[in-house]
């Protein structure tokens, strides 16, 4: 929370994607029980703090919107129309007077 370290961008984007790791008090919580020796498991943490910075260091690219193109748009109506006309030729024939 108050690390001058990591850029305001990272930082929203750590707390984002690590919130259930942070607790109320603001610390990020990081922990090890592989190895059988406290010095192991510290370096454990340090390398899984390593790979948390890492994922969160480039900003996700956004999504640019795109209309569907005419052509698809025309086949789509098209099949549209297609899949009413057989359903319509399903129904029995009316018996107007």
């Amino acid at each position: 929370n108050n690390t001058t370290h990591l850029p305001e961008a990272m930082r929203q984007r750590l707390k984002k994607k690590y919130a259930r790791r942070i607790s109320k008090a603001g610390d990020l919580i990081v922990m090890s029980h592989r190895f059988r020796d406290q010095g192991r498991n510290v370096a454990d943490c340090l390398s899984k703090l390593r790979e948390m910075i890492e994922s969160i260091r480039k900003a996700p690219t956004v999504r640019k919107k795109t209309k569907p193109s005419k052509r698809s748009r025309q086949r789509r109506l098209d099949s549209k129309k297609k899949k009413s006309s057989v359903k319509k030729g399903r129904r029995p024939p009316r018996m107007d007077d």
